[in-house]
């Protein structure tokens, strides 16, 4: 396999916000364009553990309405009636939350010191299945609690979405739910396992100019294209882009549409 080749440009605003440490309540400020603003905590440096936001003026809030949520549920019940689901290796909490009213996803990096072939990567926040778990929606819960300290409730999931096989051909299932406005959260990120948090904007995921393309070759032959979000604090690929770009299909559709042609999803 050859990649990744980004099809689009790179280069984005860096919105650090908060540093790392102990318990942190996050105040995020509306990203209005000119001077990117940084904010510290009690002094310390916002280089470690960060939680950066890229935020659009404008935003678009009706991705986060009752309406939606209501028809997002209702899809997502449709589909995993439909798609059997495969024995889940893993979970992940595909967090929207909203950042001075802006919908958003927030992500991880992972720490670089973590084993494994996922260490230093962008994820959204998860890990494998337990045998403590009563099902794959507590494996994600548990997971988030674990990575930054969120104590979240079934009533916050929209539904469970298609599970999808990582580079080691194990699956994971996606698990879709709004932890509500993020000003009013506060993340304890686990430093051993969370190196940085960050979000992207709805609005910034939708613009053209923010989304790119891998092309994958085998033995010198195309074999696939993937998602990537180039465009931010830490680039999005691999499985989280996949996930990235489902949910924003499910969010918007008509406003974001696939591009890309990974082998095995139709």
């Amino acid at each position: 396999e050859r990649g990744p080749s980004v099809g689009r440009g790179f280069g984005a605003p860096l919105f650090p916000l908060v540093a790392a440490g102990a318990f942190v309540g996050i105040r995020l400020p509306h990203f209005s364009g000119g001077k990117n603003p940084v904010f510290g905590l009690k002094g310390r440096s916002p280089e470690r553990g960060k939680v950066i936001s890229i935020l659009l003026p404008g935003g678009i809030r009706r991705y986060l309405s009752w309406e939606n949520e209501q028809r997002c549920r209702e899809l997502l019940a449709a589909s995993k009636s439909r798609h059997k689901q495969q024995d889940a290796s893993a979970a992940v909490l595909v967090s929207l939350c909203s950042v001075a009213g802006e919908p958003a996803l927030l992500y991880t990096l992972r720490s670089s010191t973590l084993t494994g072939v996922h260490k230093g990567e962008v994820s959204f926040p998860g890990g494998k299945c337990d045998d403590s778990d009563r099902d794959i929606v507590a494996t994600a819960l548990r997971e988030t609690r674990e990575e930054l300290g969120l104590h979240l409730g079934e009533d916050c999931v929209w539904g469970i979405m298609q599970s999808l096989p990582d580079r080691t051909k194990k699956f994971v299932v996606p698990v879709l739910a709004n932890l509500g406005p993020l000003e009013q959260l506060i993340l304890k990120p686990n430093p051993q396992e969370v190196e940085a948090v960050f979000t992207l904007s709805i609005s910034h995921l939708l613009k053209e100019q923010n989304q790119g393309y891998t092309h994958f070759c085998k033995n010198g032959v195309y074999s696939y294209t993937m998602p990537v979000f180039p465009r931010g604090p830490h680039r999005v690929w691999g499985l989280t882009a996949i996930i990235t770009e489902l949910t924003l299909e499910l969010l918007a559709p008509g406003k974001y549409q696939r591009r890309t042609n990974v082998l095995g999803r139709r």
